[in-house]
């Protein structure tokens, strides 16, 4: 039976790397895989998406305009045997509900990686709406630089301080973001800490 899996972690928790070790695994048994991601990831160009380890592959960009469903039914899409979303938070409410409808009418399996919530600590619209309709929820993990494990995915500015105010959409990797545990974060901001991002010597 085909589901709606959100798979999520926080920044630096190889999700991009496990989306497209997962189309390989897909693709060695002669399975066809739509890939897609969300026009607002464009730091790695409009239709590439890679990873951290260097992994790539090519992938169809969905504008917030775009009905998922439709596409689907109007393309070469309709003869994937698996759908695979990176970085799913981008994505519409409305289009989550169209990946739903998708596994639900067709029965094809529908893999969503990404973030769980944004640098405030507060949910995507994506993503809380594939925390309220995916069958399977499952966290991959990575750890702060404390050795606990990391849940928040904050937001570091030039100064190498925790930004707690802006809009929730900043593109950025290794020199904008570190995932942290909650006590790291709460306690970088109470004693305005300096945080050295990974990569920086």
């Amino acid at each position: 039976m085909a589901k709606l899996y959100f798979k999520y972690g926080a920044m630096g928790s190889s999700k991009t790397a496990q989306a497209l070790i997962t189309k390989y695994n897909y693709e060695e048994n002669d399975l066809k895989v739509w890939l897609i991601k969300p026009s607002a990831d464009t730091r790695d160009g409009a239709a590439t998406l890679r990873s951290r380890i260097g992994l790539e592959a090519q992938v169809e960009v969905i504008a917030p305009e775009v009905d998922i469903h439709a596409r689907f039914l109007g393309g070469k899409a309709r003869r994937s045997d698996v759908i695979i979303v990176d970085e799913c938070q981008f994505l519409t409410e409305k289009q989550i509900d169209q990946l739903r409808a998708i596994v639900d009418e067709h029965s094809i399996p529908v893999m969503c990686f990404g973030l769980r919530t944004d640098f405030q600590t507060r949910l995507f619209p994506g993503s809380r709406r594939l925390m309220e309709v995916a069958d399977t929820i499952q966290e991959i993990k990575t750890i702060c630089d404390c050795g606990a494990k990391a849940t928040v995915n904050a937001r570091i500015d030039g100064n190498g301080y925790i930004v707690t105010e802006g809009a929730q959409v900043v593109l950025g990797g290794n020199d904008s973001y570190i995932a942290m545990c909650h006590k790291c974060y709460i306690k970088g901001i109470r004693e305005h800490k300096v945080i050295k991002l990974h990569g920086q010597n």
